[in-house]
């Protein structure tokens, strides 16, 4: 039997496609900074669920809300922050397991996250999956961020920074990643 020949050029083309997809997570893996309030989830619940995974939902900002659905993706960073508590800080690390897709919490009456003008054909609102990574012996307080030579385009640090998901550059995730681990 005769082997199937497939075209040189449709092979390159496939190559090209697959390389597309998963390069930006070989050569450009994208980091974030997600804020929680603890006495509503923490890092210590994130790493005692099931697996260690939880669903990020009940974002309801239209930039947090775009973020999560076009730039986060499979394989990202994420700092876990806690906010609105006694030691306001990055708590740990999380691992972006699943892209965005709709929140379902927007299509229930019963939730707090309840959108009426959402729906299944044209949901609002984005989640991803994110898995523990490690939490931190302390937490590296607010404080300490905002004195941090270098760290400067974190939207953390910038006047009305408030979003609940920001982008992290490579340089300052490094850089709060080794203060944090002390």
């Amino acid at each position: 039997m005769p082997l199937l020949e497939v075209n040189p050029l449709l092979r390159l083309s496939r190559a090209k496609t697959f390389l597309n997809k998963t390069k930006r997570h070989f050569y450009n893996m994208a980091y974030w900074l997600f804020k929680t309030e603890p006495d509503a989830f923490s890092i210590d619940d994130l790493a005692n669920r099931p697996e260690q995974t939880e669903p990020w939902d009940g974002v309801r900002n239209y930039q947090a809300r775009n973020f999560l659905r076009d730039g986060v993706k499979l394989g990202d960073k994420v700092f876990i922050y806690h906010s609105s508590c006694k030691l306001v800080g990055i708590a740990g690390v999380a691992e972006v397991v699943k892209d965005g897709y709709p929140d379902t919490t927007q299509f229930n009456p019963e939730s707090k996250y309840y959108d009426p003008k959402s729906s299944e054909e044209n949901p609002r609102w984005f989640r991803v999956d994110v898995k523990f990574v490690e939490k931190f012996s302390s937490v590296l307080p607010l404080s300490v961020i905002k004195s941090m030579e270098g760290i400067t385009e974190l939207p953390l640090v910038k006047k009305g920074g408030r979003l609940s998901i920001m982008p992290v550059q490579e340089g300052e995730w490094q850089q709060l990643y080794a203060a944090a681990k002390g």
